[in-house]
């Protein structure tokens, strides 16, 4: 008897972690699921882990753009509403007119020094349709496509891991298109 009640123990615990990791898995979707360095350090995160429940804006970031302003309104947004759940991404990457070429810690040193961001850094990140990580790549897919032409693209996945919307370079941080999504998802 007491075999019994042990055998149905362990089945029933065996039961509840599968459900658990099924109810984890639904609660991140394919699109964070990725292993990424941070910026200037040796530590991996997995994005599932990190931002289960988050809504994150992920952008792909250089130093030398146009664009490049743009780090004030995403640091802004960052602060504004990292409290409610958003999460800013950033991504240097150096595929568009090599805006980017610095080593990440350069990288990493502007960013904080000229433009005080405290929103996640990580690993210089290859972005463009040939070449695009996997991240990019599982991100263009969902954009049916669209994979950024310029610097400072930005996708924002909502809190189930599922992409919400694609907004092209030109869209600043403050926009009102881009500020009611955010909403919306908090």
């Amino acid at each position: 008897m007491i075999r019994v009640i042990s055998t149905l123990i362990v089945f029933v615990a065996a039961l509840c972690i599968e459900s658990a990791l099924a109810d984890n898995n639904q609660q991140c979707g394919p699109l964070l699921d990725h292993n990424i360095k941070e910026l200037a350090s040796e530590r991996q995160v997995n994005l599932c882990t990190e931002y289960r429940g988050k809504v994150v804006l992920i952008v792909n970031t250089a130093s030398k753009c146009v664009y490049t302003p743009q780090y004030n309104g995403l640091e802004a947004l960052y602060e504004k509403y990292r409290e409610r759940g958003l999460v800013v991404a950033g991504f240097p990457s150096n595929d568009f007119g090599a805006q980017e070429p610095g080593t990440e810690k350069v990288i990493k040193d502007f960013c904080e020094l000229t433009y005080g961001v405290r929103f996640p850094m990580y690993e210089k990140t290859r972005v463009t349709k040939n070449y695009a990580d996997p991240l990019y790549q599982a991100l263009a897919k969902a954009a049916n496509g669209e994979y950024p032409r310029w610097n400072f693209h930005k996708y924002l996945i909502d809190r189930n891991g599922r992409l919400a919307g694609s907004f092209q370079s030109h869209v600043r941080p403050d926009d009102s298109k881009l500020v009611t999504a955010i909403e919306k998802l908090l």
